[in-house]
This record gives C-alpha cells, sequence and structure tokens, in this order.
C-alpha cells in the first residue's frame, strides 16, 4: 500500500496538505499513533505517523514543531498524518515544517478516528489484524490468549493491565484520560493526582503511548509507563490494540443507557412535570429515587464555532466515582447532568479543580459550567435546572473566552448575580436606567465617571473629591447633573442601587 492509497479511502476522510507526487508514492511498511513530542524510538522507516497533535499548543515555537518532523524524516517515515480533532485544523507552522523536511502531511478529520486508518492498511496489506499468524506478533502467544479471554469475560481494566505486564515483571503502568483521570493501574503503580498525570501526559519523561479508540480530546486512553524502556515499542503497540479493544466495548455499553438518560433530562425541562414520572426516570437511569441532587449545565465552544460541552462534562464527572449521574443534551446543545450524592458534596469546588484540566487538553476552547443548589428531592429539578442555567451565564460573563464554573451559592453581590442576566437584558436595563448619561456629549463620561466613584465611596463627597482631585462644590454639581439626567434622587437607597446596577450592568 502506499501514501497515495490512503486518499482514495473515501470513508477516512483523509485530505492531503502538502507532498508531491514521488513523495506519495513512498509504500507504506506500517502504522505508529503517537503523541510524543520526540517519537524516534518507536517508528520503524516507512511507516506512517498518525498523530492528534496534543503535544503542540498554539502558542508554541516553530522550533518544538521542527524537532518532531525532523525526527520523523530522521527515522524514514513515510507520512505524517495530523488528526484535526484537537486544535480544529493542521498548523501551519506544520505545514512549513513539513514542506521543509519533504515529509508528506495529510489531515485527518476530526470523525474519524485513528484505529480505522491503522485497521484499514493491515487490512490492504496483511489482512486482519485478528487473524494474523503468531510470528506476526511480539505479545508471547498465551499472553495474548489469556488477554482476549478477559476481553470476553468483560474483565476490568485494572485486571487487563495486570496481566498484560505480568510477564514483563509488572512494571508501574497506569491507563489514564487526556485530562490525568486514572483508568486503572497495576498493582506496583502508586496512586496519581490528577493535576500530576495529567503534567505525566504532556512531559517528556516515560512512555506514553495513546489507546486509537473512538476517545475524545478530553478522554481519551493513555498507556503510561513512568520507566522508559520498561516494555519493547511493539508490545506496546500490541498491549493498547487489547485496550482499544475493550474501550469499543466499554462505549458501546454505555451507549446502551443513552436514550435513558436523554428522556429524563427532557422530562426535567417539562414545565409542570410529574413528580412521579421523574422518580421513575431516575431509577430507570440507575439513579435513586431521592436526593440530594444537583444539576450542572456545561457548554464548550471552540475557536471554529462549534458547540457542546457533553464530552468534557462526563469526563469531568467521572473524576469523581462517588457520585452517580444521568447526562443528556439540552435545547441548545448544551450539556446537562443530574448529580447524586450520599451527602451535601461540594461538587462545584471539586468541578473547579478538574475544569482546568480538560481546558489544558483544548486550550483554544471556551468552557463553563454552571452549578445548582443541592435538592433534596425529585421535585426541585426543575428548579434546579433553572439555577444552573443561571449560574452558567455568570460564568460566561466571568471568563468568555476561557474555562469557568460558577455555583448558584457564588451569587452572593450584586455584581455576580448581575452576571446571570442575559445580555440582551442587561443593555436593555442599562440604557433605560442611565438614559441621557450614554451616547451624549463627552461632558457626560465624566459624569459617568463621577458616579462610579461616588457610589463606590459610599457617596460621600469629601472623599469623592478626594479621590477625582476636585473641589466639593465640583462634585455636588456634577451628582445635581446625574440626577437630572437619569430622574433618580441619591439620597435615596433603592435609587442608589438602580443606578449601582445600570453601571454593572456595562
Amino acid at each position: 500500500m502506499h501514501v497515495e492509497n490512503l486518499l482514495q479511502l473515501d470513508s477516512l476522510d483523509i485530505a492531503l496538505v502538502w507532498g508531491d507526487a514521488s513523495l506519495l508514492g513512498q509504500e507504506i511498511s506500517g502504522v505508529t499513533a503517537t503523541d510524543l513530542e520526540d517519537p524516534t524510538r518507536f517508528l520503524q522507516p516507512g511507516e506512517i505517523v498518525l498523530s492528534g497533535l496534543v503535544w503542540w499548543n498554539p502558542g508554541d515555537s516553530r522550533a518544538k514543531i521542527d524537532r518532531f518532523v525532523s525526527a520523523l524524516r530522521t527515522v524514514g517515515a513515510a507520512a505524517l498524518l495530523a488528526g484535526e480533532e484537537t486544535h480544529g485544523t493542521v498548523p501551519e507552522d506544520l505545514v512549513d515544517s513539513c514542506r521543509q523536511h519533504r515529509i508528506p502531511l495529510l489531515a485527518v478529520s476530526a470523525q474519524t478516528n485513528f484505529r480505522a486508518i491503522t485497521e484499514a492498511v493491515y487490512l490492504r496489506q496483511w489482512g486482519d489484524l485478528s487473524r494474523r499468524p503468531a510470528p506476526h506478533y511480539a505479545l508471547a502467544e498465551n499472553v495474548r490468549n489469556e488477554l482476549g479471554r478477559l476481553l470476553e469475560l468483560g474483565a476490568a481494566p485494572a485486571e487487563l493491565l495486570d496481566r498484560a505486564f505480568a510477564h514483563l515483571g509488572t512494571p508501574p503502568c497506569y491507563l489514564l484520560t487526556s485530562s490525568g483521570r486514572t483508568v486503572a493501574r497495576t498493582a506496583s503503580a502508586s496512586v496519581l493526582p490528577a493535576q500530576q498525570a495529567a503534567k505525566s501526559l504532556r512531559g517528556t519523561s516515560g512512555t506514553t503511548l495513546r489507546i486509537q479508540a473512538d476517545g475524545t480530546a478530553y478522554d481519551a486512553w493513555h498507556l503510561h509507563l513512568p520507566g522508559v524502556d520498561e516494555a519493547p515499542p511493539r508490545v506496546l503497540h500490541e498491549i493498547a490494540e487489547v485496550f482499544a479493544q475493550h474501550r469499543h466495548h466499554h462505549d458501546r455499553r454505555q451507549a446502551a443507557g443513552r436514550q435513558a438518560q436523554e428522556d429524563l433530562i427532557a422530562l426535567t425541562g417539562t414545565a409542570a412535570s410529574d413528580t412521579t414520572a421523574i422518580e421513575n426516570a431516575l431509577r430507570s437511569c440507575g439513579l435513586a429515587g431521592q436526593g440530594p441532587y444537583r444539576v450542572v449545565i456545561a457548554t464548550m465552544r471552540a475557536a471554529d464555532g462549534r458547540l457542546g460541552g457533553g464530552e468534557a462534562l462526563a469526563e469531568a464527572l467521572s473524576h469523581f466515582p462517588s457520585v452517580s449521574t444521568a447526562m443528556g443534551q439540552g435545547p441548545d446543545g448544551e450539556a446537562i447532568a443530574i448529580v447524586h450524592t450520599e451527602s451535601d458534596d461540594d461538587i462545584a469546588t471539586r468541578l473547579g479543580e478538574v475544569w482546568t484540566l480538560l481546558h489544558d487538553c483544548r486550550p483554544d476552547t471556551a468552557l463553563h459550567a454552571g452549578v445548582s443548589a443541592l435538592m433534596p428531592t425529585p421535585a426541585g429539578l426543575g428548579a434546579a435546572l433553572a439555577q444552573a442555567r443561571y449560574a452558567l451565564a455568570a460564568a460566561r460573563s466571568a471568563a468568555p473566552r476561557g474555562a469557568h464554573v460558577t455555583a448558584v451559592e457564588d451569587l452572593s453581590n450584586l455584581e455576580s448575580l448581575l452576571a446571570g442576566v442575559p445580555d440582551d437584558v442587561r443593555a436593555a436595563y442599562r440604557s433605560k436606567t442611565l438614559g441621557q448619561l450614554l451616547g451624549g456629549p463627552a461632558s457626560h463620561n465624566t459624569l459617568l465617571e463621577t458616579l462610579e466613584v461616588f457610589l463606590a465611596h459610599n457617596c460621600s463627597w469629601a472623599r469623592t473629591a478626594e479621590a477625582l482631585h476636585l473641589h466639593v462644590n465640583s462634585v455636588h454639581y456634577r451628582i445635581q447633573r446625574v440626577e437630572s439626567l437619569t430622574g433618580r434622587d441619591l439620597s435615596r437607597l433603592d435609587h442608589k442601587l438602580d443606578l449601582r446596577a445600570a453601571l454593572l450592568c456595562r
């Protein structure tokens, strides 16, 4: 099979970014998927290299990309297939570097998983991987047979991991998600906090291999060995294939219960929902029929404008094994989760700790979440949903282009309360309340500044004059003008609050 043949497989949705005819005519000897900055020791001449570019961030230097592409050239890689899921597109610096080092560059759509490409290549050249004769395998036949049997029995990832590495002396090894969640670890591996695990995945120490399955930028699985040379590269790849099959079965089982969860979320959002129906729907999703519950709503807006949030929220809540959740999609594409806890668990705080790890997986996205107050019974889930929506709006206001989690309990002052008001409502209130102070002559800007300082200094004439370097009489004059133009009396508390709220709505 040659590189150019990949472009003829419509089902893979692969596009040519750069490469001339002579390079595209190179024969493919194999496939390696990697997100290491320096994958040299895992590569063989003639292989195509699949990379999700997780090792690169938009702020990184060109030198980082050049080192990666140079490594491919040194080994003699046939082509680089760059996934578009992580960054939305293939970086221009990568295109220039591949052109300079004469490495063919192909773009892989976010809808195409790398495992499909791997299987397409091997099916074309050597036949179905599952029927390859034993001499082609690096794993011993008895190990392969045992892992296959465990897969059929539905063994847990921890058992698979221990058995996969037992013949190598069971070195410390982790099965991690991109956000640093430990899915499983060998018996010899110590507990690895999520922050440290995420850092390890992005670092250069140890050995990391991504599992080529239908994971997302947030919950993709990675085999990580803190030590180097703990296992031969080909053995690691075959173990990774075992976990790819396990992940496929895992995702299929999860999908089986998805409709019941969607039905629960839809029922919760219905006005005057039947409490008995909600209780039954909760039980059908495996949740207790009585609380306490919280509702969490999350949104993700990518640089390309794509909306979502379900992938991030599902991974975030998976960091907390002590809670039970049901998730679905709201009418505007937002992710909604009903979370059941055994106690007054501070989900918002814990979620905030994980949220930065998720954002690190996709730094080009805006990631926001709102968390409701604790509801003791199913009857309060409708109100909790409304609270979470309001808290979500406040989170967006707090960090429009970044990542933020806001709980309804965080709305403890006027500014935070107004942050959840829709932008068009805020604009209308501001315009109505400040009236002629907006959009008038430049002198009105001076009046707005004086009003803001006056309110900030608790309506003290002397402190306002000192802050603005004015005579007190000048402050009196300006405040009188403000009162005249707005129709408000700043000796009244309610009018002070009206104007303060209008200023906060700017």
